[in-house]
């Protein structure tokens, strides 16, 4: 059964689309509703769905701002709107389909198709991330998994300098001056690696401590091997002297 959420700042159009869903497809069940998109941000967080109909142009927030806004999107998403000029616009936010008000039977029996095949990739996906990292997990010596453009990267922590922050995204720099940027913050990647190699220098900076070349105690930084030159926080400046 696939479970849908319909977000839509109409109360009828979110009661037309409900019907025609219901009694369209057997396969297909509304779980919840929104006509304020703030509401529907927790709610997806915590709930596990399969699809979402969303509108575009609501007055408080519109559908493209919505989707900025979680930090995690593993369910398809279908436009929902009246206007035809958003179409490229959705394709660029991963959007797998684009129904235009008011919808037309076919046109919502191809969405279903479409909402049936991501669901199936997404499905055998997860499934063989799972043998993956139930394999890692089973390994002596553990690598670091890492989520990134749709694939698993599996680091030995070894080749990690160090790890950068830019707010919700983090870069990690490897060797032979390679880089991996995901959308995690720093105290995400920071519980991922071994604390007895790795430590948090500043706010923005994680760096491996088996690769410090020197530390300039009166310019509060540390050099790598790589060369990178690394801030050490006043605040982390005591605690970092104890682990050395």
């Amino acid at each position: 059964m696939i479970k849908a959420v319909i977000i839509d700042d109409e109360p009828k159009a979110i009661q037309g689309l409900s019907w025609e869903l219901c009694n369209f497809s057997n396969d297909l069940e509304v779980i919840a509703t929104f006509t304020e998109p703030e509401k529907a941000i927790p709610y997806l967080k915590n709930s596990k769905i399969d699809c979402l109909f969303l509108d575009i142009e609501m007055p408080t927030m519109d559908g493209f701002q919505f989707l900025e806004k979680l930090d995690k999107k593993d369910f398809a998403v279908v436009i929902t709107t009246a206007y035809n000029e958003y179409a490229i616009t959705a394709l660029k936010k991963e959007a797998i389909d684009y129904l235009l008000k008011p919808i037309d039977t076919d046109d919502l029996a191809d969405t279903i198709q479409k909402i049936k095949k991501y669901n199936s990739k997404s499905f055998n996906a997860d499934k063989f991330e799972d043998i993956l990292l139930k394999f890692n997990n089973k390994l002596h010596h553990k690598k670091i998994t890492i989520n990134t453009d749709g694939k698993l990267v599996f680091l030995e922590p070894k080749d990690i300098f160090y790890v950068e922050s830019d707010g919700n995204y983090s870069t990690l720099y490897l060797s032979d001056n390679k880089k991996i940027v995901v959308t995690k913050k720093l105290k995400e990647i920071n519980e991922l690696l071994p604390s007895d190699h790795f430590f948090r220098i500043h706010n923005s900076y994680i760096i491996n401590l088996n690769k410090i070349k020197e530390f300039l105690k009166s310019d509060g930084y540390i050099v790598l091997e790589n060369n990178a030159k690394i801030p050490v926080s006043r605040q982390r400046k005591s605690e970092f002297l104890e682990k050395l």
